[in-house]
């Protein structure tokens, strides 16, 4: 399925889930609804990050440690999300996240990662990754984001990874959180499984082409490219947020389906 080997090859490439080229290529190409593509997305991203993970760790560019780390405050983000979900007003919250999403592709034009490794996290460090795991999870709750837009930056940038082990540790973060993900759109009927693996097959294939490349280019050009799919996810995140009007009443808003 194309829709599935192009975003695991941006998987691959960038150390993100995929899902923010996958789903709106599954609603073009495979004519899903907005749901069931972000369903799809999800399930189909679950072998694609083991794959990515194990690639870049064979090659030594995976902290197991710190993924734990923030693996456990997206669990912790993701349920924070959901109750938010249904009691915030998310106008003014999606816009600002827009503003933070590009203003992180601004960021990202002008830094330049290197590839060395990162150093023993201090006590503050550990307590920073559970931290940004759990915005990771609010995010993904509240936006529909995946979570290497997020992770990717701020390990290079703030925890100082250079940015294979930022790409890597990212893509472990994602198995956890797909399977659960998955297991609860399997409950509420959105999942189809036969898509799903054929988005999965594809995908994982793929995503091996893109670590491959990812060692290949030089991590000016990859941080360049990065910035790039950071301003397509500021678009798609706008184009949600200019589409949801205000209820009559001042009701609050929600998040559509696939969020």
């Amino acid at each position: 399925m194309a829709a599935g080997a192009i975003g695991g090859f941006m998987s691959g490439l960038f150390g993100i889930g995929g899902g923010i080229v996958m789903v709106p290529l599954l609603i073009w190409l495979a004519r899903l609804d907005q749901r069931r593509a972000s369903a799809t997305s999800l399930a189909a991203i679950l072998p694609t990050a083991v794959v990515g993970a194990a690639a870049y760790g064979w090659r030594g560019h995976l902290a197991l440690g710190p993924a734990v780390a923030v693996a456990a405050g997206a669990a912790a983000g993701a349920w924070l999300g959901a109750r938010a979900l249904r009691a915030l007003k998310l106008t003014v919250l999606n816009w600002a996240f827009v503003v933070l999403i590009a203003a992180t592709a601004a960021g990202m034009v002008f830094y330049t990662p290197t590839r060395s490794q990162a150093g023993a996290p201090s006590l503050a460090a550990w307590a920073g990754l559970v931290a940004l795991g759990v915005v990771m999870g609010l995010a993904a709750g509240l936006f529909g984001i995946g979570g290497g837009v997020i992770a990717v930056p701020a390990l290079m940038a703030v925890f100082g990874f250079g940015d294979l082990l930022a790409r890597g540790t990212s893509l472990a973060v994602m198995a956890p959180a797909a399977v659960t993900g998955s297991i609860t759109n399997r409950r509420g009927g959105l999942l189809d499984w036969r898509a799903a693996a054929a988005a999965g097959l594809s995908a994982t294939a793929a995503s091996l082409g893109g670590s491959a490349l990812a060692f290949a280019i030089p991590p000016r050009l990859g941080n360049l490219l990065f910035a790039a799919l950071l301003v397509v996810s500021a678009v798609q995140l706008a184009r949600r947020a200019a589409r949801r009007r205000p209820r009559p009443g001042g009701e609050r808003d929600r998040a559509g389906g696939g969020q």
